[in-house]
């Protein structure tokens, strides 16, 4: 198969996922969670994309460093969570955390989801009123959304992980504040580094912004590699905003199928787990 015939058989895919999502959940719908914020996102016919700067094309040679080798050492608040051996011994000792103003409004710690020894960590930027009433991320509309994207590439709910940067809904949705991610982010660290992953999708512009630490737009963000504490990351949109507008699903479709053929790409190099 040519080039050309492997360019029209991924559109046709793209297309073909397209429609099915379109029949199921409609042209336009309000979801729950941070999504019901109408933020404006890029549109998919916004700047083109720049090649990425060689020092952001992570080579698969170099991936096993930060936390996967143990070389990033992070500044970890002296509290005695820090030393947790398991995550489930770390959602143990962090659920009743109040380092923030969120501990007094939440109704649930949203600690996160799935395989202890995920390859793929999967993050969002906080939970929706729907995850903070059951205290699982991604239970919402944008949550099943989610669930086919990733099964479209072959990926299912219980074989990665997933989780949000902020543990606890901020109130009526709104971003999470300078501050919040500050204090919440060491635990997200402390996740990484039990559960060593290959890779992360960040989902959402917001979500890329804080952990990448920039103010660089979606458009900007996605369709390249980045590096978050030494694991090759990838930034797409956020499952609600192809809720609200489906024609942000075939640029999502074109990421998940990059970072499916990253994830196949690192496997077949024998690249290990931890």
């Amino acid at each position: 198969m040519n080039s050309q015939d492997e360019v029209r058989k991924l559109i046709d895919e793209a297309a073909q996922f397209i429609r099915r999502e379109v029949e199921v959940n409609g042209p336009i719908i309000l979801a729950d969670g941070p999504e019901e914020r109408k933020e404006k996102l890029p549109a998919e016919n916004g700047p083109a994309r720049q090649e990425p700067h060689p020092a952001e094309k992570i080579p698969i040679a170099n991936t096993r460093v930060g936390i996967r080798a143990g070389v990033t050492s992070p500044s970890y608040p002296d509290e005695p969570w820090v030393s947790s051996a398991s995550l489930g011994e770390l959602n143990a000792n962090i659920c009743t955390c109040t380092r923030c103003g969120l501990g007094s409004t939440r109704k649930n710690f949203v600690f996160g989801v799935g395989n202890p020894n995920a390859d793929v960590v999967l993050i969002g930027e906080a939970p929706g009123a729907d995850e903070d009433e059951k205290g699982e991320p991604f239970v919402g509309r944008a949550g099943q959304l989610l669930n086919k994207i990733i099964g479209a590439v072959a990926f299912e709910r219980e074989e990665v992980f997933i989780c949000n940067i902020l543990k606890c809904r901020p109130p009526n949705n709104r971003p999470p504040a300078p501050d919040e991610v500050e204090q919440c982010e060491p635990h997200l660290w402390k996740q990484l580094e039990l559960i060593k992953p290959l890779l992360i999708l960040c989902l959402g512009r917001v979500a890329g912004q804080a952990l990448l630490k920039t103010n660089s737009s979606l458009t900007n963000l996605r369709g390249k590699w980045h590096d978050y504490r030494g694991i090759p990351t990838m930034v797409t949109y956020h499952p609600a905003a192809l809720l609200r507008n489906p024609n942000w699903k075939r640029p999502t479709w074109e990421d998940v199928q990059q970072f499916r053929k990253r994830y196949d790409d690192l496997k077949a190099s024998g690249v290990p787990h931890g």
